[in-house]
């Protein structure tokens, strides 16, 4: 009997990965989007906060590459502070989602009975409100700001990653190897984070992925609607909120963060699709 080493099936989901065209395209997009995020505050040509009056709402133009807003505020410098703030929410929000889900999600198909039933009917109940609705109410209750931004999405993604992980796990447990490790002694604790939950994680790689792209366009709908971080401080979505007002004079406003939404969550979406065909056994081919 052969066993693949970590190594050797790093390097297959890797190859895997480069001969997907389309996971290719979404990493580098999301990769030049991290980069101009990562470094706005030394590749933004203008402070995002400055106000030009006799520049306002001009296209763009060799002082300013994408125009400005109804301030004279430079979209570019804009955006790319936007995308900062944008990622950090969906970073922090996917992170604790992951957390408080993944886990759920694991003691729930792994000890099923009473547990397992509780932990689905909660992710049933978190899964059954329109997301975007079930945020909207939290942010009216809790106020705007990053903190409740990121609370707000983070407990919209917490149904989603315990069916994940739930999904996952019930399909590994009772492998032989698991039986092997229960036959041996092992706890508990030990069969789940050490046995288990590598053999487990692809869904939720995956999963990690898309919820990204989600994160980002809910963040964008809820400043859109005035419930992320408050002006003058940039948010993509109050971006193109401000900028509707403006469009028969200066399209920019709005049609520049919309793009930038556009192609961050299309990043995050083609390599999620990319790192899901990778990681299924069935797809990859010897």
């Amino acid at each position: 009997m052969t066993t693949t080493s970590p190594n050797s099936q790093l390097a297959l989901v890797v190859r895997a990965l480069l001969r997907n065209r389309s996971a290719v395209i979404g990493g580098i997009i999301t990769l030049l989007v991290l980069l101009g995020a990562l470094l706005a505050p030394i590749i933004a040509p203008w402070d995002p906060l400055k106000f030009d009056p006799p520049n306002r709402l001009s296209g763009p133009s060799p002082a300013h590459w994408l125009g400005t807003d109804q301030y004279g505020r430079d979209l570019l410098s804009r955006v790319l502070y936007g995308a900062r703030f944008s990622l950090s929410v969906a970073a922090v929000s996917v992170l604790a989602g992951l957390l408080v889900g993944g886990t759920l999600g694991l003691l729930a198909g792994y000890f099923r009975g009473w547990l397992d039933l509780t932990i689905s009917r909660l992710a049933d109940i978190l899964i059954a409100y329109p997301a975007i609705l079930l945020a909207i109410a939290f942010l009216a209750f809790l106020g705007g700001g990053f903190i409740n931004l990121v609370l707000a999405i983070s407990v919209v993604f917490v149904g989603p990653f315990i069916r994940v992980a739930r999904a996952a796990v019930l399909t590994v447990r009772e492998e032989l190897y698991v039986e092997a490790g229960r036959a041996m002694g092992a706890s508990d604790a030990r069969i789940i984070f050490r046995t288990i939950l590598p053999n487990a994680a692809a869904p939720l790689i995956v999963e990690v992925t898309l919820r990204f792209a989600y994160a980002v366009l809910a963040e964008a709908a809820l400043s859109f609607l005035g419930l992320g971080i408050q002006p003058p401080f940039p948010a993509l979505g109050s971006m193109v909120s401000e900028g509707r007002a403006f469009l028969s004079l200066s399209p920019w406003g709005s049609l520049v963060p919309g793009c930038a939404i556009v192609l961050m969550v299309l990043g995050f979406n083609l390599l999620g699709d990319g790192l899901r065909d990778a990681l299924d056994p069935r797809l990859q081919k010897a």
